[in-house]
């Protein structure tokens, strides 16, 4: 099994097993080493692009603060799929009809790079070209349906009316989408990662970017030490540290899933409702056993405190419709939603020259992992661009009044480094369960108080050391999460995902004393 950024097992975490040292270059001096591409991250984005390139004769290295698939890769349902969650009549009036066109070939491209990449490589990941559904159940989602159906239908996506949907739901009018796709996300990345490392790319594990210096070549600082490259890419969401443009322009967003086994038939194809959050649903033969696997109640990262509802939610909704046997698997994840609705792939703001990033992904990150891929190739490659410049993160204005916002979080930093907290200040507290986590306040302090398995206690600065926000306990996947920008941490206060690059400070507390 692989790791993962949450407490939670997802189907693809508990179905993928690698061999301890089935990846080279782990634990090496980095030093006065340099490549021509240098890629933060080693999700799909990180592991498609890396092999594009590779593929094209640079030499690449790709690092990974964590394991191969920690991050969302891991947490996916893994939707292969042209019509997006921003829906084209949405990117029409938002932008115009020729971007919306490049949205949809983007798209399209995405799906037979995915697909090339399997046959060319013999990556066994469970593979199949399906049709997607979406259906209304009122009438203001018909009219919303219609108006996709019409934009679709003349982007040229392959898009019918139909009578039926492959699932027992109520629905007043549905949409057939053929030309979509499925498959298993961590195999898929974990196929490209061999064949990278067949082409002599570099990957390196447990190598966290604490910076960057821009300069000629560009300087790469890790844990590990210094590395030095051309093109440095970040494909992790949000880049580490502060970025005020991106971390303006997303916002972090956890999503729920579940796979379960079902009494009788499986249903075919992808399937989405049209509420917002919209649920989803699909099929994945692993292994010579089926899963049915649905997902929902989205909320933003930090903003709803008893997350184990959203599972209670999702549990009850899909047993109200599909006859559920047993579950087997459920998780959350996070992705990034952009605020104009289309992903940031290009140059990074703020830092000219040869630092490009890709985020801002919403709910399809399948898709634009590989729409990625391809609009680094045309940027690197110097090649006529076709995507580069739609997705271009330079394409709005910094929000104004930003500085004050994070003058405001700096000023209600504390420094806890060599504090001592005494145990009895904690007493009243020693009642949180084993694995439960909670931000209290103690004469007058804020703090992160986590009692670990054993009955310990636990105390964390909760500042998130990105940008001063207060972080929150996640239920589910006992995690410290920033409502603000979406960085995450264990439970004993280490990062698991960006943007920040700390670690929250520890409060040393003596131990209860019992009686």
């Amino acid at each position: 099994m692989i790791p993962r950024d949450g407490a939670l097992t997802s189907l693809w975490q508990g179905t993928t097993a690698r061999e301890k040292e089935s990846l080279t270059g782990n634990r090496i001096s980095l030093e006065d080493q340099q490549y021509d591409v240098v890629i933060v991250g080693g999700g799909i984005t990180g592991l498609t692009t890396g092999l594009r390139l590779q593929e094209a004769g640079f030499k690449c290295a790709i690092l990974e603060a964590n394991t191969l698939c920690f991050g969302t890769t891991g947490g996916t349902t893994a939707h292969l799929n042209t019509v997006l969650d921003t829906p084209y009549p949405t990117i029409i009036k938002n932008f115009n009809k020729a971007t919306a066109q490049s949205v949809a070939d983007a798209a399209k491209a995405a799906i037979r790079l995915v697909r090339s990449n399997i046959d060319k490589y013999n990556i066994a990941c469970g593979f199949e070209m399906a049709t997607a559904y979406m259906f209304s159940q009122s009438e203001d989602q018909t009219k919303e349906l219609d108006a996709i159906y019409e934009a679709s239908r003349d982007l040229g996506i392959d898009i019918a009316y139909t009578n039926q949907i492959p699932a027992e739901l109520k629905m007043s009018k549905a949409v057939a989408i053929k030309g979509q796709a499925k498959f298993h996300p961590t195999r898929y990345v974990m196929g490209l990662a061999a064949a990278f490392q067949s082409l002599d790319g570099r990957i390196i594990e447990h190598c966290r970017v604490t910076g960057a210096e821009n300069e000629d070549p560009i300087k790469v600082h890790t844990e590990q030490g210094d590395i030095r490259c051309t093109y440095l890419i970040y494909a992790t969401h949000i880049p580490s540290g502060l970025n005020i443009t991106m971390d303006t322009r997303c916002a972090p967003y956890r999503s729920y899933a579940m796979a379960v086994t079902l009494k009788g038939e499986y249903p075919d194809g992808l399937i989405y409702d049209m509420y917002d959050p919209y649920h989803y649903y699909r099929t994945q033969s692993i292994d010579g056993r089926s899963y049915f696997i649905a997902g929902g109640e989205d909320h933003k990262t930090g903003h709803v405190e008893n997350t184990q509802s959203c599972f209670l939610k999702l549990e009850a909704h899909i047993r109200a419709h599909f006859k559920v046997v047993d579950i087997a698997y459920k998780w959350s994840s996070q992705y990034f939603e952009p605020v104009d609705g289309l992903p940031y792939i290009g140059h990074l703001p703020g830092q000219p020259g040869n630092m490009l990033v890709a985020t801002g992904f919403g709910g399809n990150g399948m898709i634009y992992s590989a729409v990625a891929a391809l609009t680094f190739q045309e940027m690197i490659l110097r090649e006529p661009e076709k995507f580069a410049p739609v997705f271009n993160p330079n394409r709005l204005k910094p929000i104004a009044g930003f500085s004050n916002f994070v003058k405001e979080n700096a000023d209600v930093m504390k420094k806890w480094i060599g504090k001592l907290l005494p145990s009895d200040k904690l007493a009243s507290f020693s009642d949180l369960a084993p694995g439960e986590g909670k931000v209290v306040k103690v004469e007058g302090d804020t703090i992160a108080l986590y009692k670990d398995e054993q009955g310990e206690l636990h105390a964390l600065s909760p500042t998130c050391t990105h940008m001063g926000c207060h972080v929150t306990w996640n239920t589910m996947e006992k995690s410290w999460d920033c409502p603000c920008h979406g960085a995450r941490y264990s439970a004993d206060g280490v990062v698991l995902t960006g943007p920040a690059d700390r670690s929250l400070e520890n409060i040393d507390v003596r131990s209860l004393v019992e009686g």
